[in-house]
């Protein structure tokens, strides 16, 4: 495994982050939401791939309290707890989504990231996340509250960095602004939805991040497992149930096909799995560290040797060559 610092901090991440909404609770379910992870494994499957994971040398392991409404978060806790060291391995969740009924349910208010913070550290069974991040823009919270308690979380040591996940690059600047108008922490990474299928973030989020030393760790590198499959090869479980993984691709997908059958080219050509060929592609856009799920073993080791992989400028011109601009996807 090689390792980079996340942006300009000093913490070293590996170039692989382990997803973590795929263990969980397929069950799970809160009144008045309608977001299910009815694919997700259960404890005792999900066990192995932290296991496996840090024998790969990934250090970097992504949850969020919404994931199946807290199971993932207790599962991730559990099993750093049995496996790792606290201090060698970096943690990170995040806070937004709706996690109970009612007018304060969810969102960036100073009263839902104060209450959220000590409820994702009492399911990991942690003093502390070394990443706390927005998971979406509050566009009903003034930016100087949600930043203000922030700052308040990393200064009462819950928390040793902040990050941001996809909104607006006018969104993120102006929070960045806001933070340093007042002294307050600010932004370390961006996890943002960048991948051979979707590439919208290339054109503002993605300089910007780079301009102010930002960390970029994408989710959905591989498009929800349509990057890791050849274009004709059998939809997952999980695509099948996903709706939100239905709503990201649907609008695009006449033109998406020829970008698959691209990618489907360099891969045959270069006899490696589809998946780490679209990993290589964005672990050399200059991102740090791209946050993969897995649910089967060998998918998890397919993706570690990623980093080990150099595309040539021809075959990144090829993986390139046929993508169109799509529709903004991925910011609610």
């Amino acid at each position: 495994m090689k390792y980079q610092r996340l942006g300009n901090t000093g913490l070293m991440v590996s170039r692989i982050c382990l997803g973590c909404m795929s263990y969980g609770d397929p069950k799970a379910a809160v009144e008045g939401s309608t977001m299910r992870w009815t694919w997700a494994l259960g404890e005792n499957d999900a066990r192995p791939f932290f296991q496996r994971a840090l024998e790969l040398g990934i250090n970097f392991f992504d949850t969020a309290n919404v994931y199946s409404f807290g199971a993932s978060e207790e599962i991730t806790g559990r099993a750093l707890r049995d496996f790792a060291r606290r201090e060698e391995v970096v943690v990170a969740t995040k806070v937004h989504g709706m996690m109970r009924p009612g007018p304060n349910g969810g969102g960036l208010s100073r009263k839902a990231i104060l209450h959220e913070i000590d409820a994702s550290l009492k399911r990991l069974g942690m003093d502390y996340v070394d990443l706390y991040q927005i998971h979406r823009w509050d566009y009903e919270t003034p930016i100087e509250e949600t930043m203000e308690a922030l700052d308040d979380v990393v200064r009462a040591g819950k928390a040793r960095y902040l990050g941001a996940s996809s909104m607006y690059a006018w969104q993120f600047a102006k929070a960045q602004a806001v933070a340093d108008r007042h002294g307050w922490t600010r932004f370390v990474s961006m996890q943002n939805h960048h991948n051979l299928l979707y590439r919208e973030e290339e054109r503002e989020m993605e300089p910007l991040c780079r301009d102010q030393g930002v960390g970029l760790i994408p989710w959905s590198p591989l498009a929800r497992g349509k990057l890791a499959r050849p274009p004709e090869g059998k939809p997952t479980r999980r695509s099948e149930a996903d709706p939100f993984a239905k709503r990201l691709y649907a609008s695009t997908a006449e033109a998406d096909h020829q970008v698959l059958q691209d990618l489907d080219e360099v891969a045959q050509a270069r006899k490696l799995p589809h998946a780490q060929v679209a990993l290589a592609w964005l672990l050399q856009k200059g991102v740090t560290a791209p946050i993969v799920g897995a649910t089967r073993l060998e998918h998890l080791d397919q993706t570690a040797k990623a980093v080990d992989i150099e595309l040539s400028p021809e075959e990144i011109d090829a993986l390139e060559a046929h993508y169109v601009p799509h529709p903004i996807a991925g910011h609610q």
